[in-house]
This record gives C-alpha cells, structure tokens and sequence, in this order.
C-alpha cells in the first residue's frame, strides 16, 4: 500500500524546485524498516524522477540530551544508514543546529519530506525551515498509529475519551507498509556526511553532558535489537502478558520504549505481530495494543494541543487546587535532588527502582508510578516535586524528554486521572505506598533483580 494523504500535511505547498534530489529530513523516526516518511519521499522522488536524500541533523545541544541517549541514537543511526544506503538512497549525518542543517540540504531540493514530532522544539524547526526553504515541504506523521488529528482535535481528557476515537479508525490504518523501489538511485560520490563506522570516536568530538553514562549492557539501540526484543517477548511473555506485566520482579514487557522514543522501531509492526499470534489469549493482544497504542496516543495528544506539557501549571485545575490546599502538610521526609538522583532514601524498594533507571535507563513501569509518587511525598512543595520529577526522569530513562514520559510524569500529579479519597500531602491525587507493592508483588524478587542487575553493571566497568 501506499503512505496514507491523511498523513501527511503540506506546510508549504509551491511548485517543484530546481534541484537535483528529493530531501527527507530525519528526525524522531530513525529507522528504514515502516517509515511512512521514507517510502513518502521514495515516492516523491520516483514522481520527479531524481534521487532521494537522507539527512539527520546530529545537535551536541539537543535539549536535556547526554552521552546515554545520544549513544543509544547513534547506534541505531548506523544501522539505519546502512539499510537505507542499500536501497540505492543517500544518507547524511552532519552536526549543527537542526533547522540550520536541513535549510543547509534543502538548497538543492525538489521538495523536502520530514516527519512529525509532537514537542514544542520540533515545531518550532519545522516553522523555521518552513519559512526558508524554497520548495515545496511535507510533514509525514510516522510515530502515531492513526494521525493524531485523525483520532481528535482537541485535548483528550482520559483515555476513556480517546480510546473508542482511536478506535474508530485502526483498521484503516494498522497495516504493513511495503518498502517502495527507488527509479533513481543515488549514485557518484557519497554526500559529505559524519562517519558512523566509529561511534566512540564520534561521540568524544562532541561537546556533551557526560554525567550520565552509557546502558550498553544492558540496551543497545538499533531495529535489530528492538526486533530480537519483539521475538522474546512473542516467545512466551505474551502469553501472561495481561495477568504478570505489572510485576516489577518479572520480564513480562518487551522493554522496547527507548526504541520506540527513537523510532527506531515502528509501533504498527510491533502491533501487527502481536495480532499476528493468534494462538495468545486475545485479552493479552487486547492489553498490548491498549498500551501500545491507546496511552501512547494519548501521551501525544496531549504535547500536540497542550503547550506547556512540561510545566505545572498544565496540571487539571482540581489536581492543582487540592495540591495547594495540602501544600502545608507535614512531610515525614524530605530530599533534595542530589539525595535521590543518588538512591539515599529510607525506602529500600524506592532506593532499588532509582538504581534500575540509574544503571540501565529503563525502569519497569510500576515501579515507575511508584517511584514518583513517593517524589511527591518527600518534596516540601508539589511545584518542586515536579520539576524534581521531570528532571530525574529525562536524565536518565532512554526514552525520557517525548510525550509518553511528560504525559507520565503528570499523570502522577492528576493529568488523565480522577480525585481519590483525600489523604494528606496528596490530596485527592492518587497514593501508592509500600504496603501496597509488598501486598500485590513479589518484592523481595524485585530487589534481587536490582541486585543483579548491580552486579552486571560493576562487572562491565559501569558505575
């Protein structure tokens, strides 16, 4: 099948330019295999009868970016090169400022294809490129199942409200995109692009936080990575899938939320596989595709119409106002940033979930909502408890700094959530406490887990 037209939108619509190829701008979708903005643009290319380019803008400065996201990136990035380079397509990596280096490539474009992020940055390049670039210029969404304005236009309240929206449309758009031919194949001298045959020695020329280390133990970025992650899990994991996956002691995820952060895996070939395994309960494959597809979408509903996703103030009005009237409460601890970036709480489970994100960048995902409820109970304002929250969140996770991880982050102050019976500190905010996890979990595994984990890390020379 072809690229869907309600997936893309023209953001400057003009006749062809002169040039000698078509640009595809990379950004969040970095992947050949289903990239609706790549087989777009081999479309286009196709239609004008020219090459088609590849470029990604490589930014030392990429907001709240370190070593660990941008090596995890760039290991993904080399595969991606490679795939696309055997398709007979172009490919590019140049450092600088992302708007700068696509204007920079576009000079000698046709027309120029991009895909769609949901933050408040990626818009603003894409208005700044727009407002440059000569040829005509395309924004294809990639990262959403159904287009987000397809689904909605306007902030969903909870996933109630989004769900049966979604779901109205999947079928026409939970399909397999067909890799399309390129007629022209780039061909002569490569263009000028940096090297991702040594990543180690790309990374150290670049002027970045190195804080926060690398995860490569235990994640290595790359489809191929995300694919074996896929088999696992459609191995056995499945099949407890719906019963098992929030224990915190257990694998019973695919871990594949720092590949989908990059694009370096598709959201629909994930989907189609689950729904391929037909011999799983169909609840498992009902409660993958909630997850996959359902609160993901939400997550970029959310950035896509709410601007300052990443501020208090976005929280709902009744989260706020029953914040504030608790605000005096008595905390029976208090940490600063530094003491719980470094895992020094009294609480073993709490201090066991922040060495997971420390060591790996990856946190199961109710200890997630755990570990930021307690962030809410220790911090002697909500307001602080925020930005303390959001902060440790996007340091460390792999796929913190994309909407899933501010529609998450808020979620724990009351966004797409309801009031609870009030309590102190809280409010009507939902409460988590460990009673609660040693009554539903096996915690103790949980904490040998960490433990090995630990071990593993010291072993590979890790701190």
């Amino acid at each position: 099948m072809t690229v869907e037209s309600t997936r893309v939108e023209w953001l400057r619509e003009a006749d062809p330019a002169p040039g000698r190829h078509v640009l595809y701008w990379m950004g969040g979708t970095q992947r050949e295999a289903l990239n609706p903005a790549l087989e777009f643009a081999v479309e286009r290319a196709n239609r004008h009868g020219v090459p088609l380019l590849v470029v990604f803008g490589l930014m030392d400065d990429y907001p709240e970016a370190n070593l660990r996201h941008v090596r995890f990136m760039l290991q993904g990035l080399a595969e991606t090169a490679t795939a696309i380079r055997a398709r007979g397509i172009g490919f590019a990596l140049r450092r600088g400022y992302a708007a700068d280096i696509a204007t920079a490539a576009a000079r000698d474009a046709v027309e120029v294809v991009c895909d769609r992020g949901y933050l408040r940055h990626h818009r603003a390049w894409r208005h700044q490129f727009a407002e440059q670039c000569n040829a005509p210029f395309a924004v294809v969404e990639t990262e959403a199942v159904v287009p987000l304005r397809v689904a909605s236009t306007k902030a969903e309240y909870a996933a109630r409200t989004i769900r049966p929206r979604i779901h109205r449309h999947l079928a026409d758009y939970l399909r397999p995109l067909a890799p399309v031919a390129i007629d022209q194949p780039w061909i002569g001298e490569p263009p000028e692009s940096e090297s991702l045959d040594d990543i180690d020695a790309l990374l150290e020329r670049m002027s970045l936080d190195r804080t926060v280390g690398a995860v490569d133990p235990f994640f290595i970025g790359g489809y191929s990575q995300a694919r074996r992650r896929l088999e696992a899990f459609l191995a056995g994991p499945i099949d407890a899938y719906a019963d098992r996956r929030s224990h915190p002691a257990e694998d019973v995820t695919t871990a594949l939320s720092p590949y989908l952060h990059f694009g370096q895996i598709s959201a629909i070939e994930l989907a189609l596989a689950v729904q391929a395994r037909r011999n799983t309960h169909e609840t498992n494959r009902e409660d993958f595709i909630e997850e996959l597809i359902v609160r993901r979408q939400l997550a970029q509903n959310f950035c896509e119409f709410i601007d300052d996703y990443d501020a208090y103030a976005c929280l709902p009005e009744w989260a706020r106002k029953t914040l504030d009237e608790h605000r005096d409460d008595p905390r029976e601890h208090l940490y600063s940033e530094a003491e719980l970036a470094e895992a020094k709480t009294h609480d073993r489970f709490w201090n066991a979930a922040m060495n997971e994100m420390r060591i790996t960048g990856f946190m199961h995902n109710y200890m997630r909502m755990y570990w930021g409820k307690k962030i809410i109970e220790w911090s002697a304002t909500p307001e602080e408890a925020h930005r303390v929250t959001l902060a440790l969140n996007n340091r460390y996770f792999l796929d913190g700094r994309d909407p899933n991880s501010y529609a998450s982050v808020n979620w724990l102050y009351g966004l797409h959530d309801r009031a609870w019976t009030e309590r102190p500190v809280f409010g009507k905010i939902r409460y988590m406490n460990a009673n609660g996890l040693k009554r539903k979990f096996d915690m103790d595994g949980y904490l040998d887990k960490v433990a090995r984990l630990r071990r593993r890390a010291r072993e590979a020379g890790l701190s």
